[in-house]
C-alpha cells in the first residue's frame, strides 16, 4: 500500500510538473499522447488582479490667521431692549 501510495505521489507530482510547462498563450489545447486530442478549455491558475484605488492626501487644512488686534473702545451707557446697559471698554 505504501509502495502504491509513493508510486500515486511521484505521477501526481509529474503530471502538475508537466501542466506546468510554459507554452504558446494562443493554443487553449494540447495534443493528447498516442495521437488521441484530448480537448482541455483554458485553466485561470492565479487569482485575479487586484488594482488597489489611488493613495487620497488629505492635505493640512486651510490656514485662518488669527484676527488683528481690536483696540478697546468706549460704548456709553445705553438702554438696550428694556434693560439699562453700563458704559464701558470693550473690545
Amino acid at each position: 500500500m505504501k509502495r502504491l501510495a509513493s508510486v500515486a505521489v511521484i505521477l501526481g507530482l509529474a503530471t502538475v510538473g508537466v501542466a506546468a510547462m510554459p507554452h504558446q498563450a494562443n493554443a487553449w489545447w494540447r495534443y493528447g499522447w498516442g495521437g488521441v486530442r484530448i480537448w482541455v478549455p483554458p485553466v485561470i491558475v492565479a487569482p485575479p488582479v487586484v488594482v488597489a484605488p489611488p493613495v487620497t492626501y488629505y492635505g493640512p487644512g486651510p490656514y485662518y490667521a488669527p484676527a488683528p488686534y481690536a483696540r478697546p473702545y468706549w460704548v456709553p451707557a445705553h438702554w438696550y431692549r428694556g434693560y439699562w446697559v453700563p458704559g464701558g471698554w470693550r473690545r
